[in-house]
């Protein structure tokens, strides 16, 4: 695996190929686990470099209030590429876990298969998180044995035993819209071994050692977790400069691209590469978080090596807060990172999983030249629900029949135009265990006691929580009981759009 100063050696050694397409590419990079107090430019007690996202943020424009469409993993990443709440569809709570097979409905459209329609070549490189369907040994499915998002390692932990690893892998990223996948699933599931389209490259032929981080379950023989995010960001230069019909990609020379980039970082296995260890001030996760920005760095480089810098609109986010664990051992409780004087939520209450504004408030840095503003920072509140919309309208791509139930198009915000009215009517938040919350104007109002995730507290009072965003960002006072003309109308508002089936008005089709 080539260390990543090899990688950016490459890139910047590059020849300028192509032409600027008349619709701009679109690269989407999704960090794992990384919260909002983690990138300096959001956070001047940060114990991390981050100059690459810093640099970004100066060439475009920084949101501050921007959220994860729920606290965890799984149905982000859905909501991400469906424009329609996870909790709509058969996951109300919790992720998905080892085998589990896929949550996205073939007939469901994507943010992918509505690019590709439109003329984009489109690819995956990175963690799916998102299901397959596991060819077994005996013929049966996975799920017939422990229910899709509940965790049973009891159960989960033999099913490797029957997954027939020479056959190709179904329903994954390459049916959903993507024509090109390459990634690992997920970093610390089995099996541990890289997936490019529907196919395992190496058969994983023997059982993880107990000591290897991760849940228990079969690898290719030599897997290196610290090699895994290397091994994506090589893949993704290598597609952004890919030549018209160069395998494996297979671009177009007169199609713009849609690069999805859904990284393994700073997600459990805290994993960073040699050259990154002890460059933090906030132990082996802040290494990993500074590995994360010089990915950043090196896609932003690939893509101005190869003339498409100033024709690209790049995001980058993250999938929901940080767990807080300082990285010993590839992990550690949550939490423990705030011991080095670093806090990866900043102001802001609770952690990853939990419904408070540490647990989905996340950054959110858009750069597109000539369409963005450089250097601007903008307090609308929009979510990651929202791309597929706001794609739609930047390309003239077609929104599928019923698609996007709950997606704004927010490039009049991505723009800086000015408004005297927010874009969207309401934000929905959820938690790990499924509890819901709603945002509107400075309120917040929380459907149950405590955190909803992994942060104790909060169990005593009133039934419900109530806080006034703009004037107690950090979720300090309740105003539940103060104030129950505002909870009957956001809670009547949450039931709606349950109810309903979206959170947008119907556009007609």
């Amino acid at each position: 695996m080539r260390p990543l100063k090899t990688i950016v050696a490459i890139v910047l050694a590059a020849s300028c190929m192509g032409v600027h397409s008349a619709m701009p590419n679109i690269v989407v990079i999704l960090a794992d686990d990384l919260g909002y107090g983690d990138v300096a430019c959001y956070n001047p007690d940060s114990k991390i470099p981050t100059p690459h996202l810093d640099a970004m943020a100066a060439a475009g424009m920084r949101f501050t209030d921007a959220h994860s469409p729920s606290a965890v993993c799984s149905p982000t990443r859905y909501a991400l590429l469906t424009g329609t709440y996870a909790w709509r569809s058969r996951l109300k709570s919790s992720v998905l876990w080892p085998w589990d097979g896929p949550l996205i409905d073939p007939e469901t459209p994507t943010l992918p298969g509505m690019l590709a329609a439109a003329g984009y070549d489109t690819a995956c490189i990175g963690k799916w998180h998102l299901g397959w369907d596991w060819a077994t040994k005996d013929g049966s499915r996975p799920n017939d044995h422990v229910p899709l998002g509940q965790w049973d390692v009891k159960v989960r932990g033999p099913l490797g035993d029957t997954i027939d690893f020479t056959k190709p892998i179904a329903n994954g990223p390459t049916t959903r819209g993507f024509g090109y996948y390459f990634g690992d699933d997920v970093p610390n599931f089995p099996p541990y071994a890289f997936i490019e389209n529907d196919r395992l490259l190496g058969l994983p032929d023997r059982p993880k050692p107990e000591a290897m981080f991760g849940s228990p379950g079969p690898m290719v023989e030599g897997w290196d977790l610290t090699e895994v995010l290397p091994a994506l960001l090589e893949k993704a230069v290598a597609f952004i400069q890919a030549a018209p019909g160069e395998a494996p990609f297979n671009r177009r020379a007169d199609a713009p691209f849609f690069l999805y980039l859904p990284l393994t970082s700073p997600h459990n296995p805290v994993a960073p590469a040699p050259e990154f260890i002890g460059t933090s001030g906030a132990h082996r996760y802040g290494d990993f978080v500074h590995q994360t920005d010089a990915f950043v760095g090196a896609v932003l480089a690939a893509l101005e090596s190869a003339g498409q810098l100033d024709n690209t609109l790049v995001i980058f986010t993250s999938d929901n807060g940080s767990a807080q664990n300082d990285g010993e051992n590839m992990a550690n409780k949550p939490g423990t990172v705030l011991a080095y004087g670093h806090n990866p939520s900043h102001i802001y209450r609770g952690m990853k999983a939990d419904i408070w504004e540490g647990g989905h408030r996340v950054p959110f840095i858009a750069q597109w030249p000539g369409q963005i503003p450089a250097g601007a920072v903008s307090d609308e509140v929009i979510g990651h629900m929202d791309l597929m919309a706001t794609v739609a309208a930047i390309t003239g791509a077609q929104l599928p029949e019923g698609a996007a139930r709950d997606s704004y198009n927010v490039l009049p915000a991505l723009r800086g135009e000015a408004r005297t009215a927010p874009i969207r009517e309401a934000t929905v938040h959820h938690s790990i265990h499924g509890m819901f919350a709603i945002r509107q104007g400075q309120w917040k109002y929380i459907d149950g006691r405590g955190s909803g995730g992994w942060t104790e507290g909060g169990h005593d009072g009133p039934e419900g929580q109530l806080y006034d965003l703009e004037n107690d960002p950090a979720e300090t006072t309740n105003l539940y009981e103060a104030h129950p003309e505002i909870v009957a109308r956001l809670a009547a508002l949450l039931d709606t759009y349950k109810d309903s089936g979206r959170s947008v008005a119907d556009r007609g089709r």
